[in-house]
């Protein structure tokens, strides 16, 4: 019991360490690239599966709006300073949207420390697409986006494990979608072998939207592209514009 104990505290002082470490180097990262982010806004997107589809979804969306807008989508972690890099690109090429998807490793090593958050979605939560992760490990690693205090939170009110996320809330603003959402709702869909069509409700307007992704969480992620447009003021016309441009 005793060796178990000492281990959790070698555990916990070299991840106080660690944190330190990563929050100096973020400091001298802002002051190296300019802190870019002054002038930008930085949509987060995590979960297990469908980041970046979603990723992909809200810029077409964005361009779509005629908006200047980056995007760095992948499942795989990356580093700070890839990060700080990215963001700098961004806003030299005069972006003012950037998209960037959050696996859980990254949130772990502090790698978004002090950056603004504009908007933080979550797609869902899938305990079968979790590599090297326990289902605990995962979702203390997700809630750490939400602790950044972000602006805008997006939640998948459908997701089975909703509850553990729903005292979740957005500094200025929450929203929910899916089959049960109180802000965006699937009301059908229709499954194809080349895409996907379903049709929501955003408030009391509804639109059809179709992708070339085949499936049923397409429908999710479409639905969950659509809120993080609405809670930025896009316009439906070009949330239906920009989610049929994706094609993978």
């Amino acid at each position: 019991m005793e060796k178990r104990e000492e281990l959790q505290d070698l555990k916990n002082k070299n991840g106080g360490f660690k944190a330190k470490t990563q929050k100096l180097k973020a400091k001298l990262l802002k002051s190296y690239y300019g802190n870019p982010m002054k002038d930008m806004k930085l949509i987060a997107i995590t979960g297990t599966t469908g980041k970046t589809t979603v990723a992909h979804y809200v810029h077409e969306i964005l361009r779509a709006a005629e908006e200047q807008v980056a995007v760095l989508a992948s499942d795989q972690p990356f580093k700070m300073q890839m990060l700080h890099k990215f963001l700098s690109d961004a806003w030299k090429a005069g972006a003012n949207y950037v998209i960037v998807t959050v696996p859980a490793e990254t949130l772990r090593e502090n790698v978004f420390y002090d950056l603004p958050v504009h908007v933080a979605a979550m797609t869902n939560f899938v305990t079968a697409g979790l590599n090297d992760l326990t289902p605990e490990e995962y979702l203390e690693d997700e809630k750490t986006l939400f602790d950044m205090n972000p602006e805008i939170v997006v939640l998948n009110h459908d997701d089975a494990n909703y509850d553990t996320f729903n005292d979740v809330k957005g500094e200025k603003a929450t929203y929910e979608y899916g089959l049960t959402g109180k802000d965006v709702k699937i009301l059908n869909s229709k499954l194809y072998p080349k895409g996907t069509e379903a049709k929501i409700s955003i408030k009391s307007e509804i639109i059809d939207l179709a992708t070339f992704i085949p499936g049923e969480t397409a429908v999710s992620y479409m639905a969950c592209a659509a809120t993080i447009a609405h809670a930025l003021g896009i316009k439906a016309d070009n949330i239906i514009d920009g989610i049929a441009e994706y094609t993978s």
